[in-house]
């Protein structure tokens, strides 16, 4: 009879939403094994890198910064600017390619083990709940008592803290955007002169405290379209937690001395009662599984308990389950291999050739050439020079496939601080014999300290000899 309820009730709702589309407020079972101990561990470095990142700066800057509002970027020390956007934009396309490979290989463990949601709802959020509230039952009775001392003191405990760490939080995401010296600069000096500083960390708090106090799960299941996009991408193939239904079925209740003949779940549910979004495991793959692994730990367990092997819920393919087939690496993991190792390659070559000074040079529109005595034509051009470095640059123009004079307007000396733009104005003056034509391409050598840094090329302006 059971196994024909839950045959008809086969995934044919979400676990978090009743039949008239209400919430179920999830009290998940304090998970407890090898693999929740590794996530601990694994969550403990995460958070130290995140946390103290902002921190770390390397000749004086963040080695780490997305300053949008300034349109700078730094990553391990490296300065980007907006000319180099078209690097981050093959970065996302690389990472993407990245995700679907993983998940057609290994599923949605991103989720459950590196996500910055799940570590800090169910490491940080979760640990302090279980802390004041006790375990998923001790809080389902708490939730349901009316409000009384202990509810009161309990509940506001718990958001207290949870407003704290939120705040941490929203300052730390707030430091990756603007620095920690002008975080320090918002917090130390008076609201009056940040307030829109203030009024971003008030907003970024009051984000994170809704996200992990009371819509939590919702944003894996409901917003988060990673579930969606891996139903598209696996295949029989993939390693995802599974339930060995071969081994498991039919269910049955455990007892003690009796002879049993039937599979190995024993029906405890308590692979239920752990997931953080409510669904059943045994129910096969679904959307809302985040891969967190607690069903493993807390199957497991109860197999140590009962006797039997354990393993029922574990990593694996489905063909691993029905056809009892190893691991196989397939044409699709190739295929998608081979094009992540190619946008690699790109994207490693675009960083090794990657200049410090970002250089313009472009005749100024509007401008006819200059006739000079002498026999000498003159184009006039606009420079724009990006130092993307954190030193000051001293440049030099130089003539590299024509014979003339490179000519500065106002300025001596291309002297470029250090993370700014210098613009300006300059003459190129060739002598008329060697403008053959309408248009001359032109070369210039760009140098530093004698070492040429880079060649760029634009056209110079003569007499019309066409007839």
């Amino acid at each position: 009879m059971q196994v024909q309820q839950a045959q008809t009730s086969f995934r044919d709702k979400v676990a978090t939403a009743d039949k008239e589309g209400k919430r179920i407020w999830l009290f998940p079972t304090k998970p407890k094994g090898k693999l929740y101990n590794a996530r601990t561990l694994l969550s403990i470095l995460y958070l130290l890198v995140f946390f103290t990142m902002p921190f770390i700066k390397v000749e004086g800057h963040p080695v780490f910064l997305m300053n949008v509002l300034e349109r700078k970027f730094i990553l391990f020390g490296q300065i980007f600017w907006p000319q180099d956007f078209f690097i981050f934009g093959l970065g996302m396309v690389v990472f993407i390619v990245f995700i679907a490979l993983f998940t057609v290989v290994f599923g949605r463990v991103f989720c459950g083990w590196a996500c910055p949601q799940t570590i800090f709802m169910e490491m940080v959020f979760r640990k302090i709940e279980y802390l004041i509230e006790g375990d998923g039952a001790r809080q389902k009775l708490l939730a349901k008592q009316p409000w009384n001392t202990d509810k009161i003191i309990k509940k506001f405990s718990k958001w207290t803290i949870f407003w704290i760490v939120s705040f941490l939080i929203a300052n730390t995401f707030l430091a990756y955007v603007i620095g920690i010296d002008e975080l320090k600069t918002i917090i130390t000096e008076p609201i009056s002169k940040h307030v829109g500083g203030f009024v971003g960390i008030a907003i970024f708090t009051s984000i994170f405290f809704f996200v992990y106090s009371w819509f939590r799960e919702q944003v894996c299941t409901v917003v988060c379209p990673y579930g969606r996009m891996q139903g598209v991408l696996l295949d029989k193939n993939s390693m995802v937690i599974s339930y060995d239904y071969v081994r498991g079925e039919r269910r049955g209740k455990f007892k003690k001395n009796a002879e049993r003949d039937l599979g190995d779940c024993i029906d405890c549910n308590q692979c239920v009662k752990v997931c953080p979004t409510g669904i059943d495991i045994r129910n096969g793959t679904q959307m809302d599984c985040t891969n967190c692994t607690a069903c493993i730990d807390a199957c497991d367990a109860m197999m140590k308990a009962v006797g039997f092997e354990t393993g029922l819920i574990r990593f694996a393919s489905e063909n691993n389950i029905s056809k009892k087939e190893p691991t196989r690496f397939t044409g699709r993991m190739r295929a998608y291999s081979g094009v992540m190792v190619l946008l690699l390659g790109v994207l490693v070559y675009l960083l090794a050739s990657r200049t410090d000074v970002g250089i313009s040079v472009l005749r100024t529109p509007g401008q006819l050439y200059q006739e000079l005595p002498g026999g000498v034509l003159s184009n006039l051009y606009n420079y724009k020079l990006l130092n993307k470095t954190y030193a000051d640059k001293q440049l030099e123009f130089r003539p590299e496939n024509f014979k003339g004079e490179i000519t500065l307007v106002g300025e001596e000396k291309l002297l470029v601080p250090k993370e700014e733009y210098l613009s300006g104005s300059m003459f190129i003056k060739i002598p008329q014999a060697q403008v053959k034509e309408r248009k001359t391409q032109l070369k210039i050598g760009v140098y530093e300290d004698g070492q040429k840094i880079a060649t760029i090329k634009t056209s110079f302006l003569g007499p019309f000899s066409g007839i």
